[in-house]
């Protein structure tokens, strides 16, 4: 009886693979270890001890925690007043104050020897690998960072505002900005009756002074409300302005923001998303009354980088989890892995996460170098967009089919395979749905035929022999979609595979790319993943994407 009752914690005789933690995600990514290769060996280190912090136990622990015990709003005070204020559980904190401390909401626009140039890089790096942690309180830090790229078409704002996100000793204190040792800026761009069409705005701005107006109107999301400012459109006597609206004035009182609610959110929990009303509330015009449009758009390039980086980190963590488990788990009298079925769709996959990683990175590189490159300039319009688009639409799917290949084990809330499930939606839905990147796709087409010669010139380059033919039928993709516009999805999808595929070839990856290239852009029918044949070595393109822990 004792026996039978006994806790048995051997669980290799048990068939249960240990968890995937303890891991440097960092070494263990031979593509993220070579995309950097470049990079200072201090920014490496970094990225190694940042490789063993997100697998850690700790860490982990820390990520169930924010996303078990979501954010609370307190509307008001114990005496009635309003308060406006939302609380976050300890474990929010604790990830906010190690990601700040990382640079993640500041090294872009830091004067570091060490990534002179490379700012883009580096800090893509950083954050493909923090997404593996946990991707709620990146938010945050990701309007951040992109914030001072709106905040630039005002110089006197900059000045005020930018040195306060330098920091990063990272302050969750509830005090007037010019008061904390750093702060964090959020982002209020859509109301109900607008949506993605944000000159449908109703929301007023009223000048009062000099580059200064009084804000009055509603924002159906606004992402990270404890923010210490917040960058908004509203109308002007001009058309849409842009601003950097304080949640607090100097004197510590309320500027005029009221929060309704937090949204009930199907992933992204650790982090508050909400509904805000303001009346009167005082905001600093950046760029010109009525160029609010353009001026956010600087700051929303950025945050798409950001979500195709994040879903590229977070498929990386599932299918690593993934491997993990099918190389721990025997099934009919041998290890998972080495079922030729199994063994097939682990490659299959590892080729999508491979050439999502590599886009990601490929566009952080053009971010680096637009400024002195022409060809960076217009691989980074053209490509953003079609960037975004791909690596934020796979990623439910191959997250979905990762999950798969635990069965029961990953359906359970015990692993992050779910709440990365949860998570990969909104990195597609949010700074431009499938549609808008689309159309923005079109947009450009429409206004810089060249700058899309350019990106082919470069595509066919680097696919070598396969090259000119890849780029006819994207030509020919073009000339359809300029004609009708609803087929604007299969120009960006044939543009984002050929871009994939040409990156992998120009990085070297040999066997991976040619099997990327046979099975993406041959025609071949495919709706799941699994699709490869006997041609291509399975079980050689999981093993050198995800090598064996030691």
């Amino acid at each position: 009886m004792n026996q039978m009752n006994r806790t048995d914690d051997n669980l290799t005789d048990l068939n249960q693979p240990s968890l995937w933690s303890g891991i440097n995600a960092y070494r263990t990514d031979p593509l993220i270890v070579d995309l950097t290769a470049g990079l200072h060996r201090a920014i490496r280190e970094e990225f190694d001890a940042l490789g063993r912090y997100v697998t850690s136990p700790e860490a982990q622990e820390l990520a169930r925690m924010a996303n078990e015990n979501p954010p609370k709003l307190k509307t008001h005070g114990p005496r009635g007043e309003r308060q406006d204020t939302v609380e976050f559980h300890p474990a929010w904190h604790a990830m906010m104050r190690r990601s700040m401390g990382s640079g993640l909401h500041s090294s872009l626009w830091e004067n570091i020897p060490e990534s002179r140039n490379n700012q883009h890089r580096a800090r893509a790096a950083r954050f493909y690998l923090t997404s593996q942690l946990e991707c709620g309180h990146l938010c945050p830090l990701t309007m951040t960072s992109a914030s001072v790229a709106a905040m630039m078409a005002s110089p006197r704002v900059q000045k005020e505002w930018a040195p306060r996100i330098l920091s990063r000793k990272y302050d969750s204190s509830n005090r007037p900005a010019q008061q904390k040792t750093a702060i964090t800026v959020g982002m209020g761009m859509t109301e109900k009756q607008g949506g993605t069409d944000v000159r449908a705005n109703r929301s007023i701005a009223e000048r009062v002074g000099e580059g200064v107006y009084r804000l009055s109107g509603h924002k159906w999301f606004m992402s990270a409300p404890m923010s210490d400012a917040f960058v908004m459109l509203a109308k002007t006597n001009e058309g849409i302005g842009c601003f950097l609206v304080p949640r607090l004035l100097e004197d510590g009182t309320a500027n005029g923001l009221q929060f309704q609610r937090l949204k009930d959110k199907l992933g992204n929990r650790s982090n508050a998303s909400s509904e805000v009303e303001f009346q009167d509330a005082f905001g600093y015009l950046l760029g010109e009354p009525g160029g609010g449009v353009r001026t956010i758009l600087d700051m929303v390039t950025l945050t798409r980088l950001d979500c195709a980086l994040a879903s590229a980190g977070i498929m990386r963590a599932s299918l690593a989890e993934a491997v993990h488990h099918c190389r721990g788990r025997s099934v009919f009298g041998k290890n998972l892995i080495d079922q030729p079925l199994m063994t097939r769709v682990l490659a299959d996959m590892a080729l999508d996460v491979a050439a999502a990683t590599a886009l990601a990175y490929r566009l952080a590189e053009a971010f680096d170098k637009a400024g002195s490159n022409p060809a960076d300039a217009a691989f980074a319009r053209v490509m953003t967009p079609v960037i975004k688009y791909w690596c934020c639409k796979i990623a439910p799917p191959l997250i979905y089919e990762a999950m798969e290949c635990l069965g029961g084990n990953g359906y359970v809330e015990e692993r992050p395979l779910a709440r990365h499930y949860r998570e990969a939606p909104v990195n597609a839905i949010w700074e431009g749905s499938g549609n808008v990147m689309a159309l923005d796709v079109l947009r450009v087409l429409s206004r810089g035929r060249d700058l899309f010669d350019s990106v082919l010139s470069g595509i066919e380059r680097d696919l070598g022999p396969s090259g000119r033919k890849t780029t006819d039928v994207l030509r020919a993709a073009m000339a359809l979609a300029e004609r009708d516009e609803g087929a604007a999805r299969l120009l960006v999808e044939q543009l984002a595979l050929a871009a994939a595929a040409a990156e992998l070839f120009r990085l070297g990856a040999g066997k991976i790319a040619d099997a990327f290239v046979e099975t993406r852009l041959a025609g071949g029918w495919r709706a799941t993943y699994g699709m490869l044949d006997s041609r291509f070595d399975a079980s050689y393109i999981v093993d050198l994407l995800y090598p064996a822990a030691s």
